[in-house]
């Protein structure tokens, strides 16, 4: 298993790169879906990059697992609530004041404007892409629990958990966005099976994938998962878009089973497939550029916002190279204002 300096995992800061990467393609990509008709060739190029990425935040959430639920490390309830917490909550606070000026700024600023908008941060609403960090604090909260079940639990018992996470928060839920029952949503409501909810299958399976080796034949289904997950994700929304005249997007849900194979079929090739140059170098640069992922995915909206004051779309070029190139380069000077941010003494390490 290839690992970089100090212990860490190098295909894990890969991966926590490309993913971050995918964020804001997705973002880009998503962006203007909508202000184009659903049978437009602009639209199928969104959606197919739009659909590739969706792999992106339950991976993000695998890599937090991996790390915390792992018993060999110290994670104590104490060094979580002041540690961690303080750390997702300073920048929410943070950040969230930033995208309310940066709001405002296009249109009349005011010290009453900011204030009001401050005051929606604290009812909850958020700048669309920081609900990943209270949601990241709730499974925080919840890690201890969840690191004496791992410690205890056997392949079998996690195995069990997994199908109970599949069927309530993947497999129901998806069938129900497609096709609405009353009886199922009356029986799931009395079975009332909370524990495997929410974005907690996700935690505990990055903690299986990096604990537990898998077979060739294991491996390898579940890479036709994720291509079929993929496909489904692309033609399905095709499909069900056409069918209503409009965007459908159920099976962009992170829970809908179609982008959980993705995700872990992600997951897997960068852990059993992809591998870098042991060349220190390239090494450095790729733990360098990891430790500043969480900072440009607070700040690269930023930049997109930017794109629509300047009038710079993804429709102001031909959308199939406009994704990748406007991605890129938000991703670029995301970086480099993460980059900036970090060298902040006592400040960087808590917005970065």
């Amino acid at each position: 298993m290839a690992r970089s300096e100090g212990g860490r995992l190098l295909y894990a800061d890969l991966l926590r790169v490309a993913a971050t990467l995918a964020v804001v393609t997705l973002h880009i990509s998503a962006g203007w879906i909508a202000s184009v008709p659903v049978t437009s060739q602009a639209w199928a190029v969104f959606n197919v990059y739009d659909s590739l990425m969706r792999w992106c935040v339950p991976v993000f959430v695998m890599l937090s697992g991996m790390f915390l639920l792992d018993p060999k490390k110290n994670v104590s309830p104490g060094s979580l609530l002041l540690r961690h917490i303080p750390r997702i909550v300073i920048a929410l606070l943070v950040w969230s004041a930033v995208y309310a000026a940066a709001g405002l700024l296009s249109g009349d600023f005011s010290l009453n404007a900011f204030l009001s908008a401050l005051r929606d941060v604290l009812w909850g609403k958020l700048h669309y892409h920081l609900w990943f960090l209270p949601m990241i604090v709730g499974l925080y909260l919840v890690t201890p629990v969840l690191r004496a079940f791992v410690r205890g639990a056997s392949r079998g018992d996690l195995h069990w958990f997994f199908l109970l996470v599949f069927l309530f928060a993947m497999a129901f839920p998806t069938l129900l966005a497609l096709r609405p029952s009353q009886t199922l949503t009356t029986w799931l409501g009395r079975l009332n099976v909370r524990l495997v909810l929410g974005y907690v299958g996700y935690y505990v399976v990055g903690y299986y994938l990096k604990t537990y080796t898998l077979g060739r034949i294991a491996e390898f289904v579940i890479y036709a998962l994720g291509l079929g997950g993929a496909a489904v994700t692309v033609w399905g929304t095709a499909l069900l878009s056409r069918r209503a005249g409009e965007s459908v997007f159920a099976l962009y849900d992170y829970f809908a089973p179609n982008v959980a194979a993705m995700a872990v079929a992600v997951f897997v090739l960068f852990r059993y497939v992809l591998r870098v140059s042991e060349e220190r170098s390239r090494r450095q640069r790729a733990v360098g550029l990891s430790s500043i992922t969480f900072g440009i995915y607070l700040c690269h909206d930023l930049f997109i916002m930017l794109l629509r004051h300047f009038g710079v779309s993804t429709l102001s070029f031909a959308p199939a190279l406009s994704v990748p190139l406007l991605s890129l380069g938000v991703f670029l000077c995301a970086a480099a204002l993460a980059w900036l941010i970090s060298k902040i003494p006592l400040a960087g390490r808590y917005l970065t």
